[in-house]
């Protein structure tokens, strides 16, 4: 089984986080750590199909679920990552039911979609059967949508009766922006929307997560929610955040040189 879809079957939330560089060692750092999912990001990095392809094969030998943020509304792009393998892809920037059904449709087989035949990595370079693949196992992969303005949630209702849609990811960001508020994602108006959100997902039996930051205040308030996955934090934010830390700390090392 789809080592995303295996994790989720176990009733167990996800912890995940984000993979913005480009050396695949971090997602290999990151399943030593002990994270059940990296999130791979096509929307906002300069990372090449390549990148791509190596996070997602170093993910997969270090036993860590890849999870592919896709570019937004790019076929191409979807068409090339499909062909990789990944355990899920999530597509940002979602507005509405029309959107969300011809993308989810795009990773998808006839006569359930619309997705091309051209398998390479996802069929192991012909060691397996290309038509298993196109009748089961294409169908493990975990299909996502990023909930990211007010007309997805106003929609969300149709949105959540789309075949082969597992669930909904929110970026607070982008929805509290859409709200009017933006970046006050804690504000009483994007949780509102936000909790809304949740009960009518859960009708439907869909997943539910959310990317969030890592600092302490984000990380108590998105636990509290009823969500089934949480990404927290990256890459350059770790190496950021240990390497000032450190620095501070070696500050008062150069504070109390004395000069000889």
């Amino acid at each position: 089984m789809n080592l995303f879809r295996s994790k989720l079957s176990e009733g167990k939330r996800i912890a995940g986080t984000l993979v913005s560089l480009t050396d695949p060692c971090l997602c290999e750092i990151m399943g030593r750590v002990g994270y059940d999912a990296v999130w791979i990001d096509m929307e906002h990095t300069y990372m090449s199909y390549r990148d791509v392809l190596c996070h997602i094969s170093t993910a997969s030998a270090s036993g860590i679920a890849s999870v592919v943020r896709l570019p937004q509304d790019d076929l191409t792009a979807t068409k090339k990552i499909l062909e990789m393998g990944p355990d899920a892809v999530i597509f940002p920037m979602v507005r509405s039911y029309d959107e969300a059904r011809a993308l989810i449709e795009s990773t998808l087989y006839p006569p359930h979609g619309t997705r091309g035949f051209g398998p390479m990595r996802a069929i192991g370079y012909g060691a397996e059967s290309a038509k298993e693949y196109v009748q089961e196992r294409s169908l493990e992969l975990c299909r996502l949508i990023q909930i990211e303005s007010v007309e997805c949630i106003d929609d969300l209702e149709r949105i959540a009766e789309i075949p082969y849609l597992d669930g909904c990811i929110f970026g607070p960001n982008d929805l509290s922006g859409s709200l009017g508020e933006f970046l006050n994602v804690f504000g009483d108006k994007t949780l509102t929307y936000m909790q809304a959100a949740i009960r009518t997902l859960r009708e439907h039996n869909k997943l539910i997560g959310i990317a969030g930051g890592m600092d302490e205040q984000s990380i108590g308030v998105w636990s509290g929610l009823d969500v089934d996955m949480l990404f927290s934090g990256g890459d350059w934010s770790f190496v950021y955040a240990a390497a000032r830390d450190t620095l501070q700390k070696l500050d008062q090392y150069k504070k109390g040189r004395t000069e000889i």
